[in-house]
């Protein structure tokens, strides 16, 4: 099957962090493919900026080693195209070096898309911004886009998008979520809303309760020293998971139109239940990897990849959560995520109710109820889980099996990035995969009382082995409402 590729407008893509690991391992890539399928324009420029020294050949080079990483196979004429839309700037982000330059570069393509993508630090945000507006940069058709973390609480959130918006206006802000450009978040909205069967089963009448899994098998490595002033909360939870419990929960959208979906996305956050000290000790369960096996081979634990035995930030993270509406009034989401778990998956499982009765003998077998699987990695797909009749003489048997769509094999394409998909919406000016201002702001409300009865605590995060689903204290959250995580199915 073909897919339909629509070329995008003439733009002047600016990165800063260019020679940064996003851009190597993502940016790069996303826009070599994008050229490759023909979405790119001719007259499309992307310009590197960072602090290094570096000619245009130099970035060429820098380009070229990374999508012989990252993409493989190479197509020459493709290559030599792409890289010669690209051009390098030594830019001091926290100073003057650099921006006139910069200006000098862009200057007479005020007619165009022109696109600032920070990947670099959140405390760069504000200083770039601002020497972007100084230099009189931001046109008509100007976007910037921002990486997370978008602060580590709610203060610092709402001072990182005042000083954003101080520069640009709210609709040229696009706060980029990865894992709402991947091919299976989208393909939830299409489950639910382009089909008869789901939406009309999609409420607490019919779903027991939802989980969502983000589990990664490595450690954090060379992010160590970021990931201590994180933790799994801000870093997964606070942005992705609940960016995917609003796309499983929200209330069908007016329209497609960007504002639709984001105002539907902002009932759910505003409707979660709240907690507070004694809930969150509770409802939620934080964990820290100790050494361990990954991989068949032996890993360090956090302490140790991190060298301060002192540390009490959270590598797992397990919260029951529920929406307090009457959609979903009583069912609870169970949501986790952390390092060094027994695998690399990111899945939604909705567990329906069991069948209100049998019509069949107890020989037939035990009814498992209805259970439809969301993969977003690796392999993604969808799986319903259904009760059918096993194939043979001798009465009824009852088994269960999977009817499984993996987009690999139905569609046989390559898979397009997240990156290749909000890359291209944020030159066509398409925020409805990109995380509004008030979303922002109320994902940090929920999560605040959290983070703050952690801290209060003082509670050490418990200990986990690394190549294992996390602590015991989180298979304890679920069961002791009498169900289970679903290992069995990653």
């Amino acid at each position: 099957m073909a897919t339909r590729v629509i070329e995008v407008a003439p733009f002047d893509l600016v990165v800063f962090g260019a020679t940064g690991d996003l851009a190597h391992r993502k940016l790069l890539p996303a826009l070599y493919h994008r050229d490759a399928d023909g979405q790119i324009p001719d007259d499309a420029r992307i310009v590197g900026c960072s602090r290094r020294d570096m000619s245009d050949a130099d970035y060429r080079a820098f380009a070229t080693q990374a999508l012989e990483e990252h993409v493989g196979d190479l197509e020459r004429e493709t290559l030599s195209r792409f890289l010669e839309r690209l051009t390098y700037i030594a830019v001091d982000a926290a100073g003057e070096r650099g921006w006139n330059e910069l200006a000098a570069s862009v200057e007479g393509r005020e007619g165009v898309v022109r696109a600032f993508y920070l990947a670099v630090s959140p405390d760069f945000f504000g200083p770039i911004c601002q020497r972007i507006g100084a230099h009189g940069l931001v046109t008509e058709n100007a976007r910037v886009v921002i990486e997370k973390p978008i602060g580590k609480d709610g203060a610092s959130a709402k001072a990182l998008n005042e000083a954003i918006g101080a520069v640009f206006r709210e609709e040229q802000v696009f706060r980029i979520d990865h894992y709402l450009g991947k091919e299976t978040v989208q393909n939830l909205m299409a489950l639910r809303f382009a089909n008869a069967l789901f939406e009309p089963l999609w409420n607490a009448a019919h779903i027991d309760h939802v989980q969502i899994t983000v589990a990664e098998s490595i450690g954090v490595g060379g992010r160590a020293g970021y990931y201590d002033t994180a933790g799994a909360m801000r870093d997964m939870v606070q942005n992705h998971i609940l960016q995917l419990l609003c796309l499983v929960a929200m209330e069908p959208p007016e329209s497609m139109d960007a504002d639709s979906v984001r105002d539907e996305k902002l009932k759910v956050l505003k409707a979660l239940k709240p907690m507070d000290a004694d809930s969150a000790t509770r409802l939620t369960v934080r964990g820290q990897y100790r050494a361990g096996a990954s991989a068949g081979g032996a890993v360090p634990g956090y302490l140790e990849e991190l060298d301060d035995p002192g540390s009490h930030t959270e590598t797992f993270v397990a919260v029951k959560a529920e929406i307090a509406n009457w959609r979903w009034a009583n069912v609870p989401f169970y949501l986790r995520t952390g390092k060094r778990l027994a695998d690399r998956v990111s899945e939604i499982v909705v567990q329906f109710r069991p069948i209100p009765h049998s019509i069949f003998e107890a020989e037939a077998g035990e009814i498992a109820s209805n259970r439809l699987v969301i993969r977003l990695q690796p392999d993604e797909g969808v799986r319903m889980q259904v009760m059918i009749k096993d194939p043979g003489p001798g009465g009824m048997r009852l088994r269960q099996v999977p009817l499984d769509m993996s987009f690999a094999r139905a569609f046989n394409v390559r898979n397009p990035d997240a990156y290749e998909r909000l890359i291209m919406d944020v030159i066509r000016g398409n925020q409805t995969l990109f995380m509004r201002r008030d979303e922002v702001d109320a994902a940090w409300t929920w999560v605040d009382p959290i983070l703050e009865a952690w801290t209060t605590s003082r509670e050490a995060p418990k200990g986990y082995t690394a190549g294992t689903w996390g602590p015991s204290a989180a298979i304890a959250l679920i069961e002791r409402d009498g169900r289970t995580w679903f290992e069995d199915l990653i």
